[in-house]
């Protein structure tokens, strides 16, 4: 069994590019520019990137590869040493207020560019 190219082209833009797909004609009209649309996805890949660079710093970068001067140069946690508090307890907390930070500047980003949410009036 094969599998025609144009069908596989089709395929591969539903799945790359879905919000290309799901408009109706009418709808592309009214679109936003394509410079706008690849301005939101590049400021939103930094954001992704930026925040999971210092996730992987938190999580390795404390708790694994400068455990050993952590806990010789800071204080201790709970009478445990601050790297192994890092690796346990620390890099949890700090992946806890990075999905804060995440969701507050991707609301910034969503608002930004007008893809926020709107207020419906009336009742529901």
């Amino acid at each position: 069994m094969t599998i025609r190219p144009s069908i596989t082209a089709s395929l591969i833009d539903v799945i790359l590019m879905p919000e290309k797909n799901l408009h109706s004609p009418t709808e592309e009209k009214v679109a936003k520019p394509a410079t706008s649309k690849s301005s939101y996805w590049l400021k939103s890949l930094l954001i992704t990137l930026a925040l999971l660079a210092i996730w992987a710093f938190l999580s390795l970068g404390c708790g694994v590869v400068l455990r050993g001067f952590l806990d010789r140069s800071l204080p201790s946690l709970g009478g445990a040493p601050f790297g192994f508090w890092m690796a346990q307890q620390g890099a949890i907390a700090g992946f806890l207020v990075l999905l804060v930070i995440y969701m507050i500047l991707m609301n910034r980003l969503d608002d930004e560019h007008g893809y926020g949410d709107e207020e419906q009036g009336g009742t529901p």
